[in-house]
């Protein structure tokens, strides 16, 4: 199994974002970071995590 990219990762978590799933998103996103600290991932999960806190202030606290 070839391992995914970080671009991969960041396309992967774009695409729970919109299926409505934030965690797996947010841990998509996670990963694209681990791997390249300058991925567009880094915006998006700071966006979701902005998201989150606006719209899940009683569940959502990182």
């Amino acid at each position: 199994m070839i391992p995914m990219t970080a671009q991969e990762f960041y396309i992967q978590g774009n695409q729970h974002r919109r299926n409505g799933d934030y965690q797996a998103a947010m841990n998509a996103y996670m990963e694209a970071i681990a791997l390249d600290p300058e991925s567009p991932a880094v915006e998006a999960l700071r966006m979701l995590q902005d998201i989150m806190n606006y719209y899940c202030k009683d569940v959502y606290n990182p």
